[in-house]
């Protein structure tokens, strides 16, 4: 019997490691650094991981349609404005990895150092839902679903179910956004030995 479970154990492991792609392996010790620097040892590293999965699967230069660049899908505009908050950042550089994961990270300490979640899990999903739309649509979001009174500080069945008025595709796009990346993405990332999920029991 134990060596059953051994097996299912290697098996489980075997098939996340096989769906992150080999461009991961090679910047996960500098998004560890960066992520460890700005938040401490126990960042959530699987779920910065899994935001460069849900924004380019670890391309170096993915550009989408709308124009983001690079493997954390900055747009030109909020690239210029990065080093503004970081200024170690100078001139923006989407293209280069190392730029990037470093902006990246920094941008998700700013947007959390700024959101107040219930729990942690809520904070990262508010702050997610701010990178992927904008701050400015998740306060108008918040402020809707006060109307409703509704906590501003929880997002999964509170803060998501509100519009203040994001197209349909965009709505549904940013919805989606934090939860592929805390449930699905930090899941392989974390059963691949990146570190702890930071949602497991939320």
């Amino acid at each position: 019997m134990r060596g059953l479970l051994i097996v299912l154990v290697w098996a489980f492991h075997a098939v996340a490691w096989a769906e992150i792609p080999a461009e991961a392996w090679r910047y996960q010790r500098d998004l560890t650094r960066q992520a460890q620097f700005a938040f401490g040892l126990t960042a959530p590293v699987p779920e910065l991981a899994a935001q460069i999965h849900q924004e380019s699967r670890w391309h170096v230069e993915a550009v989408s349609p709308a124009g983001a660049q690079g493997l954390a899908q900055f747009m030109p505009a909020t690239a210029r404005w990065m080093p503004e908050i970081a200024p170690e950042l100078s001139s923006p550089r989407p293209f280069d990895p190392r730029w990037s994961i470093h902006a990246m990270v920094l941008y998700m300490q700013w947007l959390t150092d700024r959101l107040e979640g219930v729990t942690p899990c809520h904070q990262w999903a508010l702050a997610l839902s701010a990178y992927n739309g904008g701050i400015g649509w998740l306060r108008r979001d918040q402020r809707v679903a006060a109307q409703h009174r509704v906590r501003t500080d929880r997002w999964f069945e509170g803060v998501e179910l509100y519009n203040a008025g994001r197209s349909s595709p965009a709505f549904i796009e940013n919805r989606r956004y934090p939860r592929l990346i805390l449930g699905r993405w930090a899941m392989l990332y974390a059963n691949a030995g990146w570190g702890a999920r930071l949602c497991s029991s939320d």
